[in-house]
């Protein structure tokens, strides 16, 4: 879900935050630079349906008996093996029948077993497996500013005075906070927005719509300088 506190947020089912101010107090104006951006991790997996919620995704094998490393997006990182059957992208379904956080500091990567599979080669095959429930077995958000990124995902992005902007194509989150991951109506490539009340002060899901507040240059194509910078 995505959830607009100003303190911390969940990622409980898919749930995203979207906090009081931007991340690390960025300013509207300093949302993007003329200067090119260090390489993002890889993109979450997309839900073969839009119906899904991705849950988690399967790493490498752990040991010898069947284990694997998972990195959950749920809220409480353990939770996720309380859903029940979860689907994967080829249509498959997967029962986690135990998980435990894995050593190391990253709170969110699991050590899981799944029911059936009892050996190393067995897990070696789950390797990039992404775990997805359908999005009416999810509880509804318990207030107005929390929703599932399934259900921001398409959503069409205009500006205050109510000009389309945009689309919603993902809501991705590399490690510091949620973004809107925005294609422009133009056309071209598509550029990130914090997901916070600063930059996306109003939610109209039932119309399917987002009210965003863009810096000038934000579909500027990477690396591009402003006209006036001397160098």
């Amino acid at each position: 879900m995505a959830r607009r506190p100003a303190g911390s947020f969940s990622r409980d089912g898919g749930r995203r935050g979207r906090v009081g101010t931007a991340i690390g107090a960025i300013a509207p104006e300093a949302a993007t630079s003329p200067k090119a951006p260090a390489p993002k991790p890889a993109a979450p997996p997309v839900p073969p349906d839009a119906n899904l919620v991705l849950l988690g995704e399967f790493g490498r094998a752990h040991g010898l008996n069947g284990e694997i490393r998972l990195k959950s997006h749920t809220g409480d990182p353990l939770a996720i093996a309380g859903y029940g059957p979860l689907l994967t992208s080829d249509g498959r379904t997967l029962t986690l029948s135990g998980v435990r956080t894995a050593p190391g500091s990253s709170p969110d990567i699991l050590i899981a077993r799944v029911k059936d599979i009892g050996s190393r080669s067995a897990a070696e095959t789950l390797n990039r497996v992404a775990l997805f429930i359908p999005r009416d077995r999810l509880a509804e958000p318990e207030d107005d500013d929390e929703v599932y990124a399934a259900d921001l995902v398409g959503a069409t992005a205009m500006d205050e005075a109510g000009t389309v902007v945009g689309t919603v194509v993902a809501v991705p989150n590399y490690g510091g906070g949620d973004l809107l991951e925005l294609r422009p109506a133009a056309g071209g490539a598509t550029a990130l927005l914090p997901f916070t009340k600063a930059f996306v002060p109003v939610l109209d899901l039932p119309q399917r719509r987002v009210t965003v507040v863009l810096p000038e240059d934000f579909f500027a194509p990477v690396g591009e300088k402003p006209a006036d910078d001397p160098g």
